[in-house]
């Protein structure tokens, strides 16, 4: 078999099958750290998201061609409406949030088929949800937060050969962005302030 067969999707199938091998055999040597952070840009809804270094079993990665920054913001006729001057469009947090399960849906079927050998021709997943602002505006009690979200959905086009829908259906789920999503999650919240300064320094 050449290099060249080997290839599927852009993948080595070899060597992500020895891959796989090594991470059932060193769970600990493929664990990953991943975390970002955003800056507040002085106009409300407005920051600059940027990537952090992560984390590869215990070797921290950093790398300044994966230093990515995201412009957020809102919707230009909502903030219109709303009161911000000089509104814009930019890319909205929870537009992003589901362009990344989208995407991630993508990540999880098209590995698994490329391990058990599945052919894929196109793939396109689609995500949608209806969104009630009323907790982010105090509105509604922050006990209310289960219900700003409803209708959330994910419709997988996919084409290719020997298709199984039961099968996309399990890798859709194993995206580790849809378990992020649809799994209730401990999130340790801190809030940091800076140190008062004493009075008598």
């Amino acid at each position: 078999m050449t290099d060249e067969q080997q290839v599927t999707h852009g993948v080595d199938v070899e060597k992500l099958g020895k891959f796989a091998e090594y991470a059932a055999e060193h769970p600990d040597e493929v664990q990953l750290g991943l975390g970002a952070r955003s800056t507040y840009e002085g106009t409300c809804a407005h920051s600059l998201a940027q990537m952090d270094s992560y984390t590869l079993g215990d070797e921290t990665i950093v790398r300044e061609t994966r230093e990515y920054t995201i412009p957020y913001g809102g919707w230009k006729e909502v903030l219109d409406a709303g009161g911000w001057v000089g509104a814009t469009d930019r890319m909205e947090p929870i537009e992003v949030a589901l362009s990344a399960l989208a995407s991630c849906i993508n990540v999880g079927i098209t590995i698994n088929a490329v391990a058990n050998g599945v052919a894929i021709e196109r793939l396109q997943t689609r995500v949608r949800t209806d969104t009630d602002p009323g907790v982010l505006f105090s509105l509604k009690d922050l006990e209310e937060a289960d219900s700003v979200f409803e209708n959330l959905t994910a419709e997988i086009e996919i084409e290719g050969e020997d298709i199984d829908e039961d099968e996309i259906d399990e890798w859709a789920r194993r995206a580790p962005v849809y378990t992020l999503v649809s799994f209730a999650q401990d999130v340790e919240l801190t809030v940091n302030t800076p140190t008062e300064v004493r009075a008598d320094d």
